[in-house]
């Protein structure tokens, strides 16, 4: 059975790796013991599992920045980030002289133990070892699907910290797939988008100038969106989640601002290519009738597995076991709710691509839905093939093929190319600075 993606042109990486979440804590634990008169590193909650939450605080100024990575299980690079923009500070007494920095070193410590892939050689590698929670179980969006009295622990812990800290600037560290780089700010940050694209072209990652994570949303610069104003119609509106209710958006209450930065694990140019696509609205209509089709071949084994009545309507991962779920072991179960969920948003999305696109939509625009489009079913078997491989159903080699065409797939069609562990954090944590340093100025 094939088992690699060589023939796509992805590249196989030498000595490069992302960081377990335990690897990145004994890290930041050696670096804050190299200056104990800068540094303080305490536990501020632990997750529904009971691994500890951790803030890493730098410096002593009333006025902060807030850093947190790990808030999605499958985007690793915020870990090494962390580390860079620690010692980046420890380093420059100018970037601690009017400002404390605080890390929430991994948002989400149980989802991270969840995603394996840390050296994935190929997308088929790190799908095969890929994690990412349901909507209503990652830190950040919960505030925008569930009451407060539900919310998880970890987004607790997060809020907790965001009214301690009162930071003027909070920064989430995010990745994607596939595709290029872009910023999403709740309130605009005049000056950022200059040194952002510097930085971007000077390690050769694509800026995704219309990324389908800020669809219609106003720009300030390539690749750096503007959220919308409360109350403004959305591009997708299928999608269940509420930016104003998230995480990003408590800061405001202290007149501070979210910044959330994406670099890609492997880049793609037709992500940054701002020519009008020839013939938009049948190629928005081929990627919905694909995004049907995919779903509807998981959703086939997920029937076929008895996995297919999901135990949990509202998917807050408290439900009790039963409609399928109980049949298999409880450290799979959050995969499993992941899978479903997944796959429920398909038939939303199919009808939003459905409409017509925007009058002269670009390739990027039409390319990055295109990406979109892709991982969710993919993301789904993933997950579904990890839960068929763990209870022994004999239709996991099936899917395993599956799993690996489409990752082919997507790969070959988006001409991947890997991009260093070192760039991805470089980038990010270059981005992170000249957020900081313009939203300052902004704020005096």
């Amino acid at each position: 059975m094939r088992t690699s993606a060589d023939l796509t042109g992805v590249s196989h990486l030498t000595g490069q790796r992302y960081l377990t979440e335990p690897e990145l804590l004994a890290s930041a634990r050696a670096l804050s013991g190299s200056r104990p008169d800068l540094c303080r590193l305490r536990r501020v909650g632990r997750s529904r599992a009971g691994r500890p939450i951790s803030l890493l605080s730098v410096g002593r100024a009333r006025r902060s920045v807030l850093v947190v990575a790990g808030a999605h299980a499958n985007e690793p690079v915020g870990g090494p980030t962390t580390l860079s923009l620690v010692e980046r500070v420890l380093q420059d007494g100018a970037l601690r002289a009017a400002t404390s920095w605080h890390f929430l070193l991994c948002a989400d410590p149980d989802g991270a133990a969840l995603h394996h892939s840390l050296s994935p050689t190929s997308l088929y590698d790190y799908h095969r070892r890929f994690f990412r929670p349901a909507g209503p179980e990652q830190p950040e969006w919960a505030p925008s699907v569930l009451p407060p009295e539900r919310l998880p622990p970890e987004t607790r812990a997060l809020l907790r910290v965001i009214d301690e800290v009162r930071p003027y600037l909070q920064v989430s560290l995010h990745g994607t797939d596939m595709g290029g780089s872009w910023v999403q700010l709740t309130r605009d940050i005049p000056g950022l988008a200059e040194p952002f694209a510097k930085s971007a072209a000077q390690l050769h990652i694509p800026v995704e100038t219309n990324t389908s994570d800020a669809a219609g949303w106003p720009v300030s610069g390539p690749g750096v969106h503007v959220m919308p104003e409360p109350g403004t119609d959305t591009s997708f509106p299928s999608l269940p989640d509420d930016w104003t209710r998230s995480t990003w958006h408590h800061a405001h209450r202290y007149g501070g601002l979210t910044a959330i930065v994406e670099v890609p694990m492997w880049a793609s140019d037709l992500v940054d290519d701002p020519a009008r696509h020839p013939a938009a609205p049948a190629a928005m209509e081929r990627i919905a009738r694909r995004l049907g089709e995919q779903a509807g071949q998981v959703e086939e084994f997920l029937v076929g597995a008895g996995l297919g009545e999901g135990d949990d309507d509202d998917g807050d991962g408290d439900g009790a076991a039963n409609g399928g779920e109980g049949l298999v072991p409880a450290g799979v179960a959050p995969l499993l709710r992941a899978s479903r969920w997944a796959l429920g948003l398909a038939p939303g999305l199919a009808r939003d691509w459905l409409a017509p696109p925007p009058p002269g939509a670009s390739m990027t625009y039409v390319s990055s839905i295109d990406a979109f489009g892709r991982r969710i079913p993919l993301r789904a078997a993933a997950m579904l093939l990890r839960v068929l491989r763990e209870t022994g159903h004999p239709s996991a080699p099936r899917l395993d093929e599956l799993v690996a065409h489409w990752s082919d797939a997507f790969a070959g069609h988006f001409r991947a190319r890997w991009v260093p562990v070192e760039h991805q954090a470089e980038h990010q944590a270059r981005t992170v600075i000249a957020a900081a340093r313009h939203a300052r100025m902004t704020a005096l």
